[in-house]
């Protein structure tokens, strides 16, 4: 099977498990990428240095080593993995991954960028929608605060009127007081 065969066989799901959120940006790290464009890590960590000015910090980070370790000490890793992560990764933002196509030069990467790129377009589009349910909810809260002040202010106007009603009832039973004239 060719590389042009595997790309269409990379679930959206796969792409999606390698988004990360570091730094409060959603990126990918340069050793999944390496394993989805099917190069090293090396050769792509190289492509990249070659052509540094590419890359500004909000298309690519390096993770500072306290980033580095507690990362990795999130992760269970097998010792296969940590030789992979011996280094901290590269750090690659929606931006950055549109770049590497053009250092990368090769019709696979160019492809696999573009399904990434949808991926990231789709993440962004799920979170749009999400920050407009939580708007509507937060509008509907404030309705519904409100009209629980209603309800209340409404149950105190009816205590009142209760209250009202029953001054008028015990006025009318209380014993009158005076003179009492024989004939009523």
């Amino acid at each position: 099977m060719t590389n042009e065969e595997n790309i269409a066989m990379i679930p959206d799901e796969v792409i999606t498990s390698k988004i990360y959120l570091i730094r409060n940006k959603k990126v990918m790290l340069d050793r999944d990428l390496a394993e989805l464009y099917g190069v090293e890590t090396k050769v792509l960590k190289q492509a990249v240095r070659r052509n540094r000015r590419r890359f500004p910090s909000d298309f690519m980070f390096e993770m500072s080593v306290e980033e580095f370790q507690n990362w990795r000490s999130q992760f269970v890793t097998s010792n296969k993995d940590k030789m992979g992560l011996r280094y901290p990764p590269f750090c690659f933002t929606e931006h950055g991954v549109l770049m590497l196509s053009t250092v990368l030069n090769s019709e696979y990467a160019t492809e696999i960028n573009i399904q990434i790129i949808k991926v990231f377009t789709k993440i962004r589009s799920i979170l749009q929608s999400n920050n407009e349910i939580i708007a509507e909810l937060e509008q509907m809260k404030s309705m519904l605060s409100e009209h629980d002040n209603n309800i209340v202010l409404i149950f105190e106007l009816l205590e009142k009127l209760e209250e009202d009603k029953q001054q008028q009832i015990d006025q009318q039973n209380r014993e009158k007081i005076g003179y009492k004239r024989y004939n009523e």
